[in-house]
């Protein structure tokens, strides 16, 4: 857990911490007793990352907001909304909204779709490939210089997620257009009521059948399609990228990154590492350390 949250870290630990890290909504402490503290509005949302990774959590049911989802969910006609990058530092974050209706499911499972978690790269990008001109979807990115705009203006990254989950799903439902989904799944990286509260400016808020769930994947084939979608325009952006610098970039926010990180701020400056990273991220005083020396 140390680990995974070094790009949040914070150097200051209470009594008794052997780590503390800071996060969108969310602070996370871990203590020498072994146990860990999530507080903040993001708090129930990120500790379930964690439950989700323990054995005995394989045979609980996904958390589902807006109640417990209509019967024979996964049957049904649905708009699934998923995203990707959002822990890496370097590449945008990315998100996908896909419709499914049970006439196509047949196909898609046949093709491979199904939790993209569970899939390298390279076949991710090969099932997307097919399965993109059979499945209406939108997919919306925010790159790294806007991320980094709307960072230092105040906004954070559930405010973005938000954003950009609305916005997909309304684009599909205007593609999909006289047809109506039965359903709208988004895989929760908020509460419901953080969500909503999130898109409070926006002109147009989609909110009818629209429901929460984490591990949403397995629970319908339009989240586990906009999954797959969503790496693979990940994948393509942060291949450009690489290309573009001239330096393989890794994917992540590990130690590993800050001397890729370190390596590019020392060829071509800080403000080339500022177009195709989080610039917030601790990555980013890391790298400048590993300069100074």
């Amino acid at each position: 857990m140390k680990q995974t949250y070094l790009p949040f870290s914070n150097p200051k630990l209470p009594p008794g911490a052997v780590f503390a890290a800071k996060k969108p909504g969310v602070s996370i402490t871990g203590y020498k007793s072994r146990k860990v503290m999530f507080q903040g509005v993001n708090g129930e949302v990120e500790a379930k990352k964690w439950v989700a990774t323990l054995p005995e959590s394989k045979t609980k049911a996904p958390s589902v907001s807006k109640g417990i989802l209509p019967a024979n969910f996964a049957s049904k006609n649905v708009i699934g909304s998923d995203e990707v990058g959002t822990g890496d530092f370097f590449g945008p974050i990315t998100v996908c909204a896909a419709y499914v209706d049970a006439e196509m499911m047949p196909l898609l499972k046949e093709l491979g779709v199904k939790d993209s978690k569970a899939m390298k790269d390279p076949e991710i990008c090969r099932i997307a490939e097919k399965i993109m001109p059979l499945v209406p979807h939108s997919v919306l990115l925010c790159p790294n210089p806007k991320y980094n705009e709307l960072q230092k203006r105040g906004m954070n990254q559930g405010q973005m997620k938000a954003l950009l989950h609305n916005r997909a799903i309304e684009n599909v439902l205007k593609k999909l257009a006289p047809v109506k989904p039965e359903a709208i799944l988004i895989d929760q990286f908020a509460e419901k009521n953080t969500y909503y509260r999130y898109l409070a400016k926006e002109p147009s808020i989609i909110r009818e059948d629209v429901f929460f769930a984490t591990k949403a994947e397995g629970l319908h084939l339009s989240v586990a399609a906009a999954s797959i979608i969503a790496r693979y325009k990940f994948v393509q952006a942060f291949d450009a990228m690489s290309k573009e610098v001239g330096i393989p970039l890794p994917k992540g926010a590990g130690p590993h990154v800050d001397a890729v990180a370190a390596e590019i701020i020392e060829r071509f400056g800080l403000e080339t590492l500022t177009k195709y990273t989080k610039q917030h991220f601790a990555n980013t005083e890391k790298a400048l350390k590993m300069v100074k020396k």
